[in-house]
């Protein structure tokens, strides 16, 4: 299957697979099956139980390994100096890969039970080891970017990966992370379904003729944004793949600009979030 080339956001393929809950044979099914879709940007995780999945898939689709863009990302219980490095071969091994395309820390160590330098060091030392070509973070704020960046230096980090979708439009830690640099992938970009229900989204989608999911993923790519939606439905990860193709008006963006209302779905009782 031919598949055109997907727009790149700091070298990150902006629109990606996410692979959360894809496990076992089923999860390399449904893996396979986002690749012969198209999709070409894989997100993974350590804690997610799916790096064997994906790297089982690739080596059964026969594509190059430069073909696929591999993301994943260390586990808050590895972010100690002693097991950072050593959980990182272990993916890799686990992946069946010489490297991955982006390593992300995957949370800051609650209340510092890690030494927050120690982690960001590490991560620098994965990418000059060749482990990684990329590194970024996840649910970082305004403020660990800063430190993150005072220890690796400006234009390291390529992204940070946070909740993002119509509902929780996370606009002062864009901004900040824009300013920097650092592209912002959007993890929950659908909100777990949640913008199906949206009357403006759904206006919106009955006006073009798609389904509001599309809307919301044509929303957040016009944005600029890189999106990993995760979806074990054949049909539904065809029909988030082809949101690409989806052209929404000003009014349009302008419209779900207004329907962010601080929605946070993930540990929304966190302590160290921006406001």
């Amino acid at each position: 299957m031919k598949v055109k080339p997907m727009q790149l956001v700091n070298g990150i393929p902006q629109l990606g697979y996410g692979t959360w809950a894809r496990t076992g044979d089923e999860g390399v099914e449904a893996i396979s099956q986002a690749l012969e879709i198209g999709y070409r940007h894989l997100d993974t995780a350590q804690p997610y139980g799916t790096e064997e999945s994906v790297g089982r898939a690739i080596l059964q689709s026969g594509l190059p390994r430069s073909d696929v863009f591999v993301t994943t990302k260390v586990a808050e219980g590895n972010l100690s100096r002693s097991a950072f490095l050593p959980s990182v071969r272990k993916s890799l091994d686990t992946l069946q890969v010489g490297a991955v395309d982006l390593l992300l820390i995957h949370w800051p160590s609650a209340n510092d039970a890690v030494p927050f330098d120690h982690y960001v060091e590490a991560l620098g030392e994965a990418k000059s080891l060749g482990y990684t070509r990329l590194i970024g973070v996840s649910n970082f704020t305004k403020a660990m970017i800063d430190r993150a960046q005072e220890i690796l230096g400006p234009g390291e980090l390529a992204t940070n990966q946070v909740e993002v979708h119509p509902f929780l439009q996370n606009k002062n830690l864009r901004n900040h992370c824009e300013a920097a640099g650092i592209a912002v992938t959007a993890y929950m970009p659908l909100a777990k379904g949640k913008v199906a229900d949206d009357p403006v989204i759904a206006a919106v989608a009955t006006r073009i003729g798609c389904e509001p999911a599309q809307v919301s993923l044509a929303f957040l790519l016009a944005e600029g944004l890189i999106v990993i939606p995760a979806s074990g439905n054949r049909d539904r990860m065809k029909t988030n793949f082809l949101s690409t193709e989806i052209q929404l008006s000003p009014s349009d963006i302008t419209q779900i600009r207004g329907c962010e209302r601080g929605g946070r779905m993930i540990k929304p009782t966190a302590t160290h979030w921006d406001a």
